[in-house]
């Protein structure tokens, strides 16, 4: 029944990065809210800047049974074909995730390679767009988010 949240690169710096982008909440305050909104389900939480360790994570969530992805793939999102075949091969509900709104940006963010394979995308709602995402993503595999 678990919950994978795979964060992508730079996501390490949240809270000190372009903050008038991506605010100044840091990735640790945004793993103790999803882990408070995922309640008594199950959750990973990860974060990487080597392309390489998202997919071993990807891949570990379907040899495990991982029910659902919330994926901030960040720079990867327009880069990554490895990235978006490992989520191809994920049979679970799978959420794109952005705190920024990405088509509100330059022309280069604005073509997703992940958003043809994720089940729902949540972009905009700044870092506590992972809240809403781990809801949803409860809703989708059928679990009682709090």
């Amino acid at each position: 029944m678990t919950i994978w949240i795979l964060n992508g690169p730079n996501l390490n710096r949240l809270g000190k990065r372009e903050p008038e982008i991506y605010g100044r909440t840091t990735l640790a305050e945004v793993e103790t809210w999803a882990r408070e909104a995922a309640g008594d389900t199950p959750l990973r939480f990860h974060q990487s800047n080597a392309e390489y360790e998202i997919i071993d994570w990807i891949h570990e969530a379907i040899d495990t049974g991982g029910r659902g992805i919330v994926i901030n793939p960040a720079g990867l999102t327009f880069t990554s074909v490895p990235v978006m075949d490992a989520l191809k091969m994920f049979p679970g509900p799978i959420i794109e995730l952005h705190i920024s709104n990405i088509h509100r940006r330059e022309a280069i963010y604005h073509r997703s390679l992940v958003s043809p394979v994720a089940t729902a995308v949540v972009a905009g709602l700044g870092a506590r767009g992972y809240v809403h995402a781990v809801h949803a993503l409860a809703e989708m595999i059928g679990q009682d988010a709090p």
